[in-house]
């Protein structure tokens, strides 16, 4: 039984430039979660996308039935990949993610996706709470400039304060090229 698997966490339209909550680096994280979800295809791992959706219509995104709720087209999930409907920032509040990571006896998972400072939190420090090992992947994670308090934090600060507290005590955090399986003849 595999022990790892790969959780894709809302890569969705509403994130992406001229969606509803553009993301800072959109397009880069999606190029590095294009790149790690081959390899775990590759390594035959288990791939679980998230998708998130709002319970209510007037949302500010990702509205039910929304264009911007869906999946980014770069982004379907194919042959048994799974997809998990959340209406929470923490992927396992109240789906079936637990109960399907179970069935596959998956005790580290790694993890992908939008937003950094919510869901990528969130998901991360309640899956550590039930036991399993996590990895982040950092550049393959998007997030946006926040304010508090009259000053905006950008993205990149968001970023990287967000990743440093999840390396602190949650996670090991890394990047693409580090989680990637060496070409073959690359290395001596």
């Amino acid at each position: 039984m595999p022990e790892s698997a790969l959780i894709v966490i809302d890569i969705q339209n509403d994130y992406f430039p001229g969606g509803k909550w553009a993301l800072s680096g959109a397009d880069a994280a999606a190029d590095n979660a294009v790149r790690v979800i081959q390899a775990t295809r590759d390594a035959g791992d288990p791939i679980i996308h998230v998708r998130h959706e709002s319970t209510r219509a007037d949302a500010p995104f990702f509205a039910p039935g929304s264009e911007g709720a869906k999946f980014h087209p770069r982004f379907t999930h194919q042959g048994q990949e799974p997809v998990v409907l959340k209406h929470f920032a923490n992927a396992f509040r109240d789906t079936g993610l637990k109960q399907l990571l179970d069935q596959h006896g998956v005790e580290h998972l790694v993890l992908i996706g939008s937003m950094s400072h919510m869901c990528i939190d969130a998901t991360t420090r309640a899956a550590v709470d039930l036991g399993y090992t996590v990895r982040v992947i950092h550049d393959a994670c998007a997030t946006r400039d926040l304010t508090f308090e009259g000053t905006t934090v950008p993205a990149a600060h968001v970023q990287a304060a967000f990743m440093a507290a999840l390396a602190f005590a949650y996670a090991q955090v890394i990047c693409t090229d580090d989680f990637l399986p060496p070409l073959a003849g690359s290395r001596p």
